[in-house]
This record gives structure tokens, C-alpha cells and sequence, in this order.
């Protein structure tokens, strides 16, 4: 059903004419007095005579500025190209991010070229990798729904990477760990893109079970029959107003010698109506993205097997179609929820919490380390952080891991308090709680909400959980930016990915 964008990447230390390319990318910063061209394969004359033709030809050096130019003889391409990497100083070298968004831009933008070669200053086996990684986010495009591809340009095929660091010995894996990054980040972002006449609860799930095929995966799919069953009130409520009735989808990686077990749960509205309590028809298309939470985890998953790392790690997939009918929930309907608790249905357009908490108690019973779940869960957050940053809330040891695992990646989250004086404002008169609460903040009251789900470890104690809300964050309205395409972003994945390396290298 997904069908994926991936890109070609190598590396090459000497001499450009020996891998003829299409276009040859070189960066070009801003500097406090202008633009400055940065470290290059050129001659040192053609070097030296592009620098001083930088103002002339307009060139800033600001990010995703692309300035295209007629080859030279010694890159053996018919383009040169000056990429924009943004501000540059003595005290503020070119970082990680800044390469890896230099480098996506420029793939981005370089689209219906088959081969491009990218020259950006490569100091480290790190800056290398962001260079890889930036080139493998920007080839994408999702155009499967186009009778004709008249006008449209394919992605870019393959990326060459020059760099004197071509022969180290970490560098097919960094490059390695690059592909797989950019096939899982292009993967959620294709299943976000899909129309809700075609991403629905059970085509979701069989795109899981597609996308798994030859990892090391298993793959539970729970049906509308099972999931009354067993009790998923939150799922079937939210999802029985539907035709298309609701899923839970498990997704386990379980590694002979795994050294920590964490759970991630994901939001999978596949078209968010607002139920009963129905949305403005303005905009309401944008929610087919309501199941990004559920998309990022799946691919999450599917990554740290594709790395082969050894963390057993589970996604649930919480899935529904939230759609007003005479078989729908209606405001004040009681729910009882997986695990027991009930829950008096205030407001139909606060589903995702209700899903996500019969999936957060499920995902309690197998005592991971650590819980984490995704969603595009608040209007709010977009009011608190805007559009690209995603709110963390929970578990200060999760949080702050979180935290550092995106500045690594390259992903923009802040983390955010869990006030105790928003829990009483989900008291409910009828049931054990309210599924709306405090309005001012609400994207706090929300992870109080989901806070009331997460279950106790073997110790007695509450599992170390986290609730990463990423209603702006993974779905982009505005112009492409760096390597971010219009629609899905794939956000979190590799802040998840980098969050995983990260405690197993604290417990080596």
C-alpha cells in the first residue's frame, strides 16, 4: 500500500571526474560581513574566484537559498550548485543540524537530477551521517494518487558524498543507519499523506503488516469482534460510529539478547470528524494526520529492527475513524475502559485520549521499562509551541532522555509540566473521570488524562512513561523547508530511534 521513497548514498574521498554526477553541491554560509563559500573540492583558483562572485550573483548563503551554476571541468558535472547553510562564525561552527537540513534542502530542491554529488565540510563520522541523513529525508515525494506525472520530477536517486572521511571504518555503518532512518521517516510521512478513502482502520493495519514483511517483527492485529471482547471500550467507543470499524494493532521486536523492553503507543485516528461533537468543515481535511502518532511508532518499531539493536521494543497502534452516526458515542455516554477504569465522554472530540488509554493500559500489562506514546493529541499544543516544536510531558528520567535524544537527532521538542491542580478538573459526576478537563492548558490536562492509565511496574511504582504531542510538529502546511516536504513530516521517529540508542549505550 506504501509505497516508499529511499535513496542511494556512498561516499567518495578523491577526485569528483572519477564519479561523474549530475550536479556537484557545495556550501556556501552567512557570515556576519557576507557570504562566505565553505571548505570545497574545487581548485583553489575556482575556489577562490567563486568566493568573490558570491555578492554578485546574489548569493546569501541563508538556509535553503540554492543557487544553480554551469559545471566546471573539474567536478565532471554540468551543474554547480551553492547551497545556503545558514549563519556561520568563529562561535558558531557548522552543527549537525545545520548539515543535515543544508544537505535535505538541496536534495529537496534538486529533484528530476538522477546522481548528486554532496560536498559539504565533513569534520567527523557525525558530520557525515547528518549529511547522509539529511539527503535521505529529501528525497521524497508522494505522488501515487496522480493519473498523470506531467510537470512532476522524481526524487533524487542517489547521493555521493565527498568527504576525506570516505575510508574510516564507522562509515557504512553511519551511512546504513542513514537509509533506514530516511526509509522509516518517508514511510510515516506516506501513510500520513494517504486519503482517508484509502488509510482507514483496516487498510492500516495491512500496511503495517506489508511494511513489517522480512523483519524480524510479529504483527497482532485485533479485530472490532476481539477488541469488544476483551473489553477496549476507549477504541470501540471512538471508533464504532464508523462503517469502517476500529483495530489495535501490535507490532513486537523481540531480540534474542535484548537488554531493555520499552513500549510506544500511537494515535491512529485515520479521519478525526470530531464525532457528534463535529469539527468546523474548514480545514477538516487535515485531519487524515490524526493517525501520525499511530504511523511514527509503527515505523519507529520497524527501524530499531532494521538496525538490529537489542531493545525489545513494542508499538500498539490504537486505530479508529471518528465519525458521527446513530451508532456513535454521544456527549455523556460513559465508556468503560481496558483495564476497568470508566470515563464520562464530555466531549467527542477528545478522542485520541481515549484510544491512546485502553493501548497505554495494555501496553502497562507487560511491564516495559518505559512507556512512551505519540499523538496528535491537542489543539492547544500548536497555542503553546506552534507549529514545529512538539510538547513532551511526563516521567522527569523519560522527559529529559527525550529531550536530549531530539537535540541529537535534530528534532525540536520542549518539555512541559504536569500541574497537580489540573486532575481535579477531570472529576466527573457520574464515572471514575471526564475525558475533557481544564481548558487553559489543555494540552497538559490531556496528559493528566493519559497519566491516569499508566499502569505499575513488577516493583510497585509507576512506570516511567512519556506523552510526546505532536499536533503541529507532523503535519506541515506551509512551504517546504531544509528536508521538510509540504504534508506528513515523519517527526519523532528518529528522536525515538536516537532515544533507544541512547539508553542501551548508558546500560553497556
Amino acid at each position: 500500500m506504501v509505497k516508499n521513497t529511499e535513496i542511494n548514498l556512498s561516499t567518495l574521498s578523491r577526485d569528483l571526474k572519477k564519479s561523474p554526477t549530475d550536479a556537484v553541491v557545495i556550501g556556501v554560509g552567512q557570515a556576519a560581513d557576507g557570504p562566505v563559500l565553505l571548505d570545497n573540492p574545487l581548485t583553489a583558483k575556482s575556489a577562490e574566484a567563486l568566493a568573490d562572485s558570491l555578492k554578485g550573483l546574489g548569493v546569501t548563503g541563508a538556509a535553503d537559498q540554492l543557487v544553480r551554476l554551469p559545471g566546471l571541468p573539474e567536478t565532471g558535472a554540468g551543474i554547480l550548485v551553492l547551497a545556503g547553510v545558514g549563519k556561520v562564525s568563529a562561535a558558531n561552527p557548522l552543527a549537525g543540524e545545520a548539515l543535515r537540513r543544508a544537505a535535505g534542502s538541496a536534495i529537496r530542491q534538486l529533484a528530476g537530477l538522477a546522481t548528486v554529488a554532496l560536498a559539504f565540510p565533513t569534520a567527523s563520522v557525525a558530520d557525515v551521517a547528518a549529511v547522509a541523513e539529511g539527503a535521505a529525508l529529501g528525497a521524497y515525494s508522494f505522488t501515487e494518487f496522480r493519473s498523470s506525472k506531467d510537470g512532476l520530477k522524481d526524487p533524487v536517486r542517489n547521493a555521493v558524498i565527498f568527504t576525506e572521511l570516505a575510508d574510516h571504518k564507522d562509515i557504512q555503518a553511519a551511512l546504513k543507519r542513514a537509509a533506514l532512518l530516511g526509509k522509516a521517516v518517508n514511510a510515516t510521512r506516506s501513510l500520513v499523506n494517504q486519503p482517508p478513502s484509502h488509510l482507514y482502520p483496516e487498510t492500516f493495519a495491512e500496511a503495517a503488516k506489508d511494511l513489517a514483511k522480512g523483519l524480524p517483527v510479529k504483527v497482532t492485529v485485533w479485530d472490532e469482534k476481539r477488541l469488544e471482547k476483551e473489553g477496549f471500550g476507549g477504541i470501540m467507543g471512538v471508533g464504532k460510529g464508523s462503517a469502517r470499524q476500529p483495530r489495535l494493532v501490535k507490532v513486537e521486536y523481540s531480540p534474542a539478547k535484548a537488554t531493555s523492553k520499552i513500549a510506544l503507543v500511537g494515535k491512529g485516528i485515520t479521519f478525526d470528524t470530531g464525532g457528534i461533537s463535529i469539527k468546523p468543515a474548514l480545514g477538516m481535511g487535515d485531519m487524515k494526520s490524526d493517525m501520525a502518532g499511530a504511523a511514527v511508532v509503527l515505523n519507529t518499531v520497524l527501524a530499531l529492527a532494521g538496525l538490529g539493536l537489542p531493545v525489545k521494543a513494542t508499538a500498539w497502534l490504537c486505530i479508529a475513524e471518528n465519525m458521527p452516526s446513530g451508532a456513535a458515542s454521544r456527549p455523556a455516554d460513559v465508556l468503560t475502559m481496558f483495564g476497568g477504569k470508566t470515563v464520562e465522554v464530555l466531549n467527542t472530540d477528545a478522542e485520541g485520549r481515549l484510544v491512546m488509554a485502553d493501548g497505554i493500559v495494555a501496553a502497562s500489562g507487560e511491564y516495559p521499562d518505559a512507556i512512551i506514546d505519540v499523538a496528535t493529541l491537542t489543539g492547544a499544543q500548536l497555542i503553546a509551541l506552534g507549529n514545529r516544536t512538539a510538547g513532551v510531558m511526563g516521567s522527569d528520567s523519560v522527559t529529559g532522555a527525550l529531550k536530549t535524544a531530539a537535540d541529537r537527532a535534530g528534532e525540536l521538542v520542549w518539555p512541559m509540566p504536569l500541574p497537580e491542580e489540573l486532575r481535579p478538573s477531570l472529576d466527573s459526576q457520574v464515572a471514575d473521570l471526564a475525558n475533557i478537563g481544564e481548558r487553559h492548558g489543555g494540552m497538559m490536562t490531556a496528559a493528566v488524562f493519559l497519566r491516569e492509565f499508566v499502569g505499575k511496574g513488577k516493583d510497585g511504582e509507576q512506570i516511567p512513561w512519556a506523552h510526546i504531542d505532536i499536533a503541529g510538529p507532523s503535519f506541515n502546511n506551509g512551504s517546504p523547508y531544509g528536508y521538510t516536504h509540504k504534508q506528513g513530516t515523519g517527526c519523532t521517529v528518529r528522536t525515538l530511534v536516537a532515544y533507544v540508542e541512547d539508553i542501551l549505550a548508558a546500560a553497556a
